[in-house]
């Protein structure tokens, strides 16, 4: 395949509104970790307080990410991919302009819940259209420009929070997403879908996934692979003010600046990935080199931190790049089953991952008063560096698998 024809490919219409739908998801997704210390002190929480009622609208965000991955995933596989592209918009875009609107955590706590439904539905819609639409030679290249662009808004998050009011801040990602539903009329269905829906075989079928040994265990194996990412990104980044007082550092450290350096690193990781991907020809393999870069990075973070800001941040951005394997990670998911599960699988997984940051953050309260920040932080980031590398050595190689077939 010429280079003419592969970008011909990857600037098709499902491609470049998959890639701008992830910048608005992830805007949404992380504008929280940016503005939580900020929107908790106008709503009048006490300083004591920020920490444990983050964690708690962290959460319920993220349980409503669980529900919506599986929702969004179901619908996706028995009405098409683009039901789950205009549903999840409309949803997420009017909690966003809603949470400008609240005067309490308990409303905050709601509406951040069907936030995180809405939000659930982009990212697996977006990489399994992209899957089906690019011939398998350039799959990988295809979700690293849905990755890429994605992560441009978290740093965009940053800058906005940074120039307005938290309430505006949220009413900014609305109105994007309500802008983005304009362009979604174009869109048109993966042709691999079509081709099924007209085949006798159960779609959407959330239990096919637990009523054989080997589904089931493939679909656990990738939901490990990732946890890494998300121990980084919701304790690590959310809560690095809490972990730059206790290294020492003298200048307040900004949870909304360490998010916005670590998805600028994470944006050259995930190129970095897919290109490697490409070239190693495997996604196992550059996945692999990615978490053992990742857990050196969390050592430094931890146990050899310096007391100077920069370096601080700089370690962060470093900490970004090695999430990198985001987009490799959930191509593998979408390769790794049948048209007929496989916007089930590719929705569900990711926002699995997300979800498990509820348990690895009351883990880290939990852990705290005992163990200490730095050393309940250690515990858990090496666990599930532990698990991801097991997972990853028994997942299957997806690189040159064919996508036209059923389960």
């Amino acid at each position: 395949m010429s280079q003419k024809s592969n970008l011909q490919h990857l600037l098709q219409v499902p491609v470049l509104v998959a890639a701008l739908g992830y910048l608005v998801d992830m805007y949404d997704l992380f504008l929280f970790s940016v503005v939580r210390v900020t929107s908790l002190k106008d709503l009048g929480v006490a300083p004591d307080q920020l920490l444990p009622e983050g964690v708690f609208l962290l959460n319920t965000q993220l349980a409503g990410l669980l529900i919506g991955g599986v929702f969004w995933g179901i619908l996706g596989d028995k009405k098409g991919r683009l039901s789950i592209l205009f549903g999840s918009i409309i949803m997420y875009s009017l909690a966003n302009i809603a949470n400008g609107f609240v005067t309490s955590v308990n409303q905050y706590a709601f509406l951040r819940f069907i936030a995180g439904i809405g939000l659930a539905g982009e990212l697996g819609a977006g990489i399994t259209l992209v899957s089906e639409v690019l011939p398998k030679e350039i799959r990988g290249y295809g979700t690293t420009v849905v990755a890429t662009m994605g992560l441009f808004g978290a740093i965009a998050a940053n800058f906005v929070a940074d120039w307005f009011d938290w309430r505006i801040s949220y009413f900014v990602g609305g109105g994007m997403g309500l802008m983005l539903l304009v362009l979604r009329l174009n869109v048109f269905e993966s042709g691999l879908f079509e081709k099924m829906k007209s085949q006798k075989v159960q779609k959407g079928n959330v239990f096919m996934l637990f009523n054989n040994w080997q589904r089931f265990s493939k679909y656990l194996l990738s939901i490990l692979v990732g946890i890494p990412l998300w121990f980084v990104t919701g304790i690590l980044m959310t809560f690095s003010p809490e972990f730059g007082k206790e290294i020492g550092i003298e200048e307040p450290i900004l949870a909304g600046k360490c998010v916005m350096l670590a998805f600028t690193g994470q944006v050259f990781g995930d190129i970095l990935s897919g290109i490697g991907s490409q070239y190693l020809r495997s996604r196992k393999k550059i996945i692999g080199i990615f978490i053992v870069l990742s857990f050196a990075f969390m050592l430094v973070y931890l146990l050899f931190p310096s007391k100077n800001a920069t370096v601080f941040y700089v370690i962060c951005t470093l900490l970004g790049f090695c999430n990198g394997y985001w987009t490799i990670f959930i191509t593998i998911a979408a390769e790794l089953f049948g048209t007929n599960l496989r916007a089930t699988v590719a929705t569900s997984v990711p926002n699995f991952v997300r979800g498990t940051a509820i348990i690895l953050t009351s883990v880290f309260v939990f852990l705290r008063p005992s163990l200490g920040i730095i050393n309940s932080a250690l515990v858990i980031g090496t666990t599930t560096v532990a698990i991801a590398l097991v997972s990853l050595y028994f997942l299957e190689e997806t690189f040159t698998k064919d996508l036209n077939y059923e389960e």
